[in-house]
């Protein structure tokens, strides 16, 4: 991989982990925000996955 995909991989991952974060801080943590974490997850890495990784 080239170090630009790298580094949009890095913003991506970071970007999604401090959102995550607000949502847990935002609100208790019930089986429903464990929910979307794992969600946005699939959604927003596995074609990221598709797409770089798995060439």
């Amino acid at each position: 991989m080239k170090g630009t995909t790298i580094f949009r991989l890095v913003c991506l991952v970071t970007l999604w982990l401090l959102l995550c974060y607000l949502l847990i801080v935002s609100q208790p943590f019930t089986l429903r925000v464990a929910f979307v974490i794992v969600a946005s997850g699939i959604v927003v890495f596995v074609p990221c996955w598709k797409k770089y990784i798995k060439k």
